[in-house]
């Protein structure tokens, strides 16, 4: 099955916590702080792979996670790096978020490699906390926690030209008339289940065109195939609308062109405004009775005069393909090279780390009160302690959580020790 979407879970490495450790040497009683740096934590990296042309891996696998960055050790020690984590995806696919569907990313483009999500910054070790008055810090800093985000991958077909119109029109037949493309080909309905892309080349210079499947009325709102596919339709600079001129399952031709306009116009509302053409398929298999009024010249009359062109083509003879096929090409250099790439709509540096969260209770064992939880070791991440205003920071960030009030509450005094993740200090009421 062709797979051209797919829900995912990616998740960046955590930093490397920093270390608390101090130097133990022969004659050396008291030796300073040697604890070593964390490392950093791999990276969600996406890029674009020519060889792939469908989403199917990811069907399959639905969460990516970097590595963890290592913990600094003794003897300042730096953790490794964790190893970043680089998915592949064909180009033209579109990285949304999930829950509100806005791109993150458009792979496409000159945009060929994109790093979603950076790994977390590691921890700086205890040597970094040293000053004159504080010697021998016993805290060091925690690794920044990785972030997590649900995505939604849309592959998005890359092609100058779409190809349009219902089931069994002969779309196949004339992309592998023009083209180099070759698609199945059969006479029943839906014989297409995946977009077919075919280049044409005219005298050296040629164009891309896409044979979008699966038009049906009501493919807007899921009917048919047509919901699963109109996506492959928007970058697309114009269309060609392919329809049976002949009537040869007893449809109206100026009818389906209406319809399937209708569906274009409710899947997304500009996709009029791209220039159209009609190609007046099966010309080969009009039999027009005495007196009654030529098909092909009926779609002149009704299309012509709104700026939509019409020409009368046989897919299967090759009539007048040639013809269609340069005005198509006049139209793309008019309209100029210019790719559609989807503009960002949601940064995932914005992403807030999850930290709601923190438990005080009281340690019997070692007599002192210890807090901890999410929300106080991002505190402790990016908080310097050893300076003045990160003190006083520190100070009020206890005071505003409601931490003072918890440590109150089981009973501590002043010089009671209470120990936060690798730092403890006294406790003295202001």
């Amino acid at each position: 099955m062709f797979a051209d979407r797919a829900k995912i879970v990616v998740i960046s490495g955590k930093g490397g916590d920093g270390h608390v450790s101090f130097r133990r040497e022969k004659f050396v009683t008291n030796g300073g702080p040697d604890g070593g740096d964390g490392g950093k934590g791999g990276s969600v990296i996406f890029e674009v792979d020519k060889g792939l042309n469908t989403l199917t891996e990811y069907r399959h696998v639905h969460k990516y996670k970097a590595e963890n960055g290592e913990d600094g050790g003794k003897k300042n020690c730096h953790g490794k790096d964790g190893a970043d984590i680089i998915l592949k995806v064909p180009e033209g696919t579109v990285i949304k978020e999930a829950s509100s569907g806005k791109v993150i990313a458009d792979m496409s483009g000159e945009c060929q490699r994109y790093v979603l999500l950076k790994g977390g910054r590691g921890g700086q070790g205890n040597q970094h906390y040293a000053t004159s008055t504080m010697q021998a810090p016993k805290y060091a800093q925690p690794g920044q926690p990785a972030r997590e985000l649900e995505l939604q991958l849309e592959l998005k077909v890359i092609a100058d030209v779409g190809l349009v119109g219902f089931p069994n029109v002969g779309k196949s037949t004339f992309l592998s008339r023009v083209t180099n493309a070759r698609p199945k080909i059969a006479n029943y309905h839906f014989t297409t289940l995946q977009p077919n892309l075919g280049v044409v080349d005219l005298d050296g210079d040629g164009f891309v065109i896409a044979d979008i499947p699966g038009l049906i009325e009501g493919a807007a709102e899921g009917l048919g195939l047509g919901h699963e596919f109109l996506r492959h339709i928007e970058r697309t600079r114009m269309m060609i609308h392919v329809v049976d001129v002949a009537g040869t399952e007893g449809r109206d031709p100026v009818d389906d062109i209406y319809k399937i306009d209708h569906e274009l116009e409710k899947y997304q509302a500009d996709m009029l405004t791209r220039p159209q053409v009609i190609a007046a398929n099966k010309t080969d298999c009009i039999f027009t009775e005495e007196g009654a009024e030529d098909p092909v010249e009926r779609l002149k009359k009704e299309f012509e005069p709104k700026g939509v062109k019409v020409f009368p083509i046989s897919a299967v003879t090759g009539e007048g393909l040639k013809e269609l096929l340069y005005y198509v090409q006049g139209q793309l250099k008019e309209l100029g090279e210019k790719p559609m790439v989807f503009e960002q709509e949601f940064d995932p540096e914005h992403v807030v780390i999850q930290e709601d969260g923190y438990t005080v209770i009281y340690d019997a064992s070692e007599q002192e009160y210890v807090v901890e939880g999410p929300k106080i070791e991002k505190m402790l991440g990016y908080t310097n302690l050893e300076t003045e205003k990160g003190f006083a920071f520190f100070q009020n960030f206890l005071k505003e959580t409601g931490i003072l009030t918890e440590l109150e509450s089981l009973g501590i005094k002043d010089g009671d020790t209470v120990r936060l993740y690798g730092l403890s200090f006294d406790y003295y009421k202001s």
